[in-house]
């Protein structure tokens, strides 16, 4: 008789963000099960985690030779190291998937359920690695990278069990990409630390919050509010900081990272939360939304799932970044608080907890 027990599956225990917090939830679900990451470091591992995740054999290169400042130089390597991961006699395997993690199906008999956060899109589609740095000789080591994991995602797709998409827009990625049907799991938001307050009043300015990186399109939000002449207050960090600052005009305020409290504040006082970038799923939004602050988001991506118009946000059209840069800040000079209903908005945020996102994996792996 096969074990009751689970083997989770993460990419990289590298930093905590959204799927890492995916992960902690399914180890929450399953306690005692194994968890897997090609390489691990402290700064990587959920609070949740009960035990540390079990590494592959690049984590002493990572460590030792890399000195953890970037695990890209081991990525052709991934494939490999999930293929050869040791697990046991288990029910089940649940593989976080950004990249490699479905390579795991071919190191176990057990059913592997993929919870695919999003197909490899720098992979698939070219235009996200144009501008990344490296000139002519890092452009052909992404291609080659790029060609490596589309070749390893097609591989393992028809050897899947289940196929668990974290939003319409990444389950559309994967029938185009893998042609799969996909299950639709929205990904745990934290709906419990991030809540409403009726003391707290409505102050003048919109929020960018999360990290700042090219992807994520801070620089459209940013130039948006220079044009609209609002007050922005941008509250965290990254590689695209210079840039953003670069660009933003002088009712924009740069928080870098905050602590929660402070977040949660930022989140309350808000006229409403912006997000500019296509998003997989977008957890900041529904975080914003859970404290009932309405989003004027990009319609495309996660924010389909998440965002309803003149119910719970705006949604702005696709276009040039040019059109995109003046629809949001035609979208900012026009916004109404009056129109939404905090408490409504935060009774659809509640649609998106950690409880259901539990609830949700547990029917799939039964049904498994």
């Amino acid at each position: 008789m096969a074990s009751d027990r689970i083997a989770i599956v993460h990419e990289r225990f590298t930093e905590v963000a959204g799927s890492e917090h995916v992960v902690e939830q399914l180890a929450l679900q399953w306690p005692g099960s194994d968890v897997y990451g090609a390489v691990v470091r402290a700064e990587g591992v959920s609070p949740g985690l009960s035990s540390p995740p079990h590494a592959t054999w690049l984590n002493p290169l990572y460590h030792r030779v890399l000195r953890q400042k970037s695990y890209a130089p081991l990525m052709p390597l991934m494939p490999s190291a999930f293929r050869h991961l040791p697990i046991g006699d288990v029910r089940a395997v649940i593989a976080s998937h950004h990249a490699f993690a479905t390579q795991s199906v071919f190191a176990t008999d057990a059913p592997v359920i993929a919870y695919v956060h999003s197909p490899a899109r720098w992979a698939w589609d070219a235009s996200l690695r144009a501008g990344e740095g490296g000139g002519a000789v890092g452009a052909a080591v992404l291609t080659a990278l790029s060609a490596i994991a589309r070749k390893g995602e097609k591989a393992a797709a028809p050897r899947l069990h289940t196929v668990v998409a974290n939003s319409s827009a990444v389950a559309q990625r994967i029938s185009e990409w893998w042609n799969r049907d996909a299950i639709v799991v929205h990904p745990p938001v934290d709906t419990d630390g991030f809540t409403p307050d009726a003391t707290v009043e409505r102050e003048d300015f919109f929020l960018l919050a999360g990290r700042l990186v090219p992807y994520k399109r801070p620089d459209l939000a940013i130039e948006a509010a220079r044009r609209a002449k609002v007050p922005l207050v941008v509250a965290g960090g990254g590689r695209a900081m210079q840039a953003c600052q670069q660009v933003a005009g002088p009712e924009t305020i740069f928080l870098g990272r905050v602590p929660h409290d402070e977040l949660l504040s930022l989140h309350r006082r808000t006229r409403a939360l912006l997000m500019p970038g296509i998003e997989d799923f977008g957890i900041v939004p529904v975080e914003s939304m859970a404290t009932g602050t309405p989003v004027i988001a990009l319609a495309e991506g996660g924010a389909m799932d998440t965002v309803v118009p003149d119910v719970t946000g705006v949604l702005v059209d696709v276009g040039t970044d040019d059109q995109v840069a003046d629809r949001f800040a035609q979208a900012m000079t026009d916004f109404d608080p009056s129109r939404f209903d905090g408490a409504r908005i935060r009774t659809w945020a509640e649609k998106f907890s950690r409880d259901t996102f539990r609830r949700r994996m547990q029917e799939v792996v039964d049904a498994t």
